[in-house]
């Protein structure tokens, strides 16, 4: 179906008209504080089925359920350990998911027919405003086509998404600017599916960490992963993209080497007066680049890049989910230098 998409603003009124289109079975382009998402009623699995169809994305990619209050994890889950509660308390509202046996009322089209089901509590007051107004928790994968960068702005969506979709809330850029971080229960440990902008660090304060290993490493062909998103190449713009790892100096030299058409670098901020070729900067701290990256990867679609060579951002903290966004948008493609 081809929609005439609305821009809705985040006022009482239009979300009052979002909250009917999800009430009716629609989705909506909802912000959230990580990128913006694309919402339907979590429960209803014909309108869950149609962000699938927008998106363009594989079926086996389970949907992240957004909830108002935490209270809600009961009515969508069971068996909550005592450490999800806690991990609530502290980080949510917030860019958490964690990944918990879900209860009957979710459909499989939503889990990808897991049995588990990835859930959330957005701090954006949209989004809220929405799942409120609505009385619906919403699965709402990224609003982008599947496999492109995740957009951070309504404009982005709309790039992606007009006549995909009946409805779009701008609300404003997204503050943080990369997904939420995925967590799994393992006793008293949890694992990191998706790295995000709450860190391990931050998490190891109170439990046990573990990093999957298909974070940074690609999986092999036919291999299992516990999270089946971790299969896809995601977030790439149209250009190449080669990761660059090395001193600030060194990847300067580098890519003023490389000059040629459609050739672009993407430095950090503080390299960027010394780049000799065309270039886009996304950051010098991992905050900075978590909510830069995805504009500069789109920006250079626009440009009609051909090839992109990035800065290696920080492993640490909030960089992990940085340089996790670039691997998949460089197919894992890193020239150590």
């Amino acid at each position: 179906m081809q929609f005439e998409t609305k821009l809705l603003s985040s006022s009482e009124t239009d979300i009052k008209e979002a909250a009917e289109i999800i009430i009716k079975g629609g989705i909506v382009g909802m912000p959230t504080e990580t990128v913006y998402g694309l919402a339907a009623d979590a429960e209803n699995a014909d309108a869950v089925a149609e962000i699938f169809k927008a998106k363009g994305r594989p079926q086996d990619n389970p949907l992240i359920v957004h909830i108002e209050d935490i209270a809600d994890f009961e009515k969508y889950a069971k068996n909550v350990p005592d450490m999800a509660y806690k991990l609530a308390e502290k980080f949510c509202p917030g860019p958490l998911t964690m990944v918990l046996p879900k209860r009957d009322r979710i459909p499989d089209v939503t889990s990808a027919g897991l049995d588990t089901v990835g859930i959330r509590m957005p701090s954006h007051k949209a989004a809220l405003a929405l799942i409120r107004t609505s009385g619906k928790a919403v699965a709402a994968p990224s609003a982008n086509l599947s496999g492109s960068p995740s957009p951070t702005t309504a404009a982005h969506v709309m790039d992606d998404m007009r006549g995909r979709i009946p409805a779009i809330i701008d609300g404003g850029s997204c503050p943080v600017g990369v997904e939420s971080t995925v967590i799994s229960f393992e006793g008293n440990a949890v694992r990191i599916l998706r790295p995000g902008f709450i860190s391990a660090e931050e998490l190891s304060e109170f439990a046990e960490v573990i990093i999957d290993r298909h974070i940074t490493e690609a999986a092999e062909s036919g291999e299992r992963v516990l999270s089946p998103g971790m299969k896809y190449k995601h977030y790439s713009p149209k250009a190449n993209v080669t990761i660059i790892e090395s001193s600030g100096t060194d990847y300067v030299k580098f890519v003023n080497s490389q000059g040629g058409e459609g050739v672009y670098a993407m430095p950090f901020d503080s390299d960027e007066k010394f780049c000799e070729i065309p270039c886009i900067p996304y950051g010098d701290s991992s905050e900075e680049q978590a909510a830069r990256l995805f504009a500069a990867l789109r920006k250079f679609d626009e440009l009609g890049a051909k090839q992109v060579y990035a800065r290696c951002p920080s492993k640490e903290g909030v960089g992990l989910a940085v340089y996790n966004r670039l691997l998949r948008a460089a197919g894992f493609e890193v020239k150590v230098i």
